[in-house]
């Protein structure tokens, strides 16, 4: 990338990247993008391999004799990377040290028991991911606008600090600090819950029919898409943080108590209330999640637009939708089971759903709500 300008940029560089799967290939993208000189290492020499094939930066192997990093990212499986980072400390004593390591508490006594210098240490996450694992899957705009959470041990450098907040910056993340125990805490709710049981509710389907799957709408799709997850990883991640979990899973398991010992007696008197106070607090719960550009969540207008199982169609809508001057809040696409046909869920401010649905009518779309 030569002749890009890195006068915008936080890092200097070069960075060196231990760990070359998913996040870590997307971090030597994203900081290649900006010119930054990214150096990567991996176990595997086909991750290597691909990882710099895709432009993600070039091979350790590769590196001048005297290479010192200013920033080394560890990015290797959650159950190796206390290990890595300590060696990293070693060879790199100029650079400082982050992980991406998504439970902190677990690596952070590991680094203390093994006596590491931790002044040049920073314990981060970033909490982006895709269910698709490997180089491969990797992208330069994975981490923008998604939060990326520095953990900073007690002796810590400011100097430390500010290069890994340098990291999420030049990445287009927003930057959090929480202590490790609160990380942890909040991974295993927002996170680690939601990968449980989406995998519990799809497990479910290994032996439905065909034929019934076939009537599957968006719901079930939505609600089981993060079960594809890579298993090996997430047994690791959901050992690491097995206590903080548990201890929610508890909840959840009396609520699922009480919702079973309703419909055993849907008739008895007070059934019908306590499944919908059920529903009302699946409402006000899903209510508190923060809406577009992580400001509080607002109630918007939705419409469903028909568009035809044809290249284009949904880049016409949005420019039609661009043209008629109404800002697009959210979006959501679904398929008609059978039919060569999807449905595009607009979501709109209230005040402009009703000129939008006139103005895609008179256009020819088909508004279905």
């Amino acid at each position: 990338m030569t002749g890009v300008d890195k006068g915008h940029t936080h890092l200097r560089g070069p960075v060196l990247i231990i760990g070359t799967g998913l996040l870590g290939a997307s971090i030597g993208l994203g900081l290649r993008r900006w010119g930054i000189d990214v150096v990567l290492s991996d176990t595997s020499p086909s991750a290597e391999a691909v990882a710099q094939d895709i432009g993600a930066g070039r091979l350790l192997q590769d590196a001048e004799p005297d290479f010192a990093p200013e920033l080394v990212v560890c990015a290797p499986p959650p159950d190796v990377t206390a290990a890595v980072v300590v060696d990293a400390l070693k060879r790199y004593p100029s650079a400082v040290v982050v992980d991406i390591a998504s439970i902190k508490a677990s690596v952070a006594a590991e680094l203390k028991a093994a006596g590491a210098d931790l002044s040049r240490y920073v314990g981060t996450h970033p909490m982006a991911g895709r269910e698709k694992s490997g180089p491969v899957a990797a992208r330069a705009e994975l981490f923008t606008s998604m939060p990326w959470v520095l953990c900073p041990p007690a002796d810590a450098t400011g100097q430390a600090v500010k290069t890994a907040q340098a990291l999420a910056l030049d990445l287009g993340a927003i930057v959090a600090k929480m202590s490790v125990e609160e990380h942890d805490e909040t991974v295993a709710l927002i996170s680690h819950l939601p990968q449980v049981l989406s995998s519990l509710v799809a497990s479910r389907l290994q032996d439905t029919p065909p034929q019934a799957l076939s009537l599957a709408g968006q719901g079930l799709r939505d609600v089981t898409r993060i079960a594809a997850s890579d298993p090996s990883l997430w047994v690791q991640i959901l050992g690491a943080n097995a206590s903080r979990l548990v201890d929610i899973l508890y909840d959840v398991r009396e609520d699922l108590n009480r919702l079973i010992n309703t419909l055993e007696q849907p008739e008895a008197p007070g059934s019908r209330l306590d499944l919908a106070q059920l529903m009302s607090e699946g409402n006000a719960g899903q209510a508190r999640i923060p809406g577009k550009h992580g400001a509080p969540p607002r109630a918007f207008a939705e419409l469903t637009v028909l568009v035809d199982d044809v290249p284009g169609q949904i880049a016409k809508l949005l420019t039609e939708i661009g043209a008629v001057g109404v800002n697009l809040e959210d979006l959501r696409l679904e398929h008609s089971p059978g039919q060569q046909v999807g449905m595009v869920e607009v979501s709109v401010v209230p005040g402009k759903r009703t000129e939008l649905i006139e103005a895609l009518t008179e256009r020819g779309w088909k508004v279905v709500s």
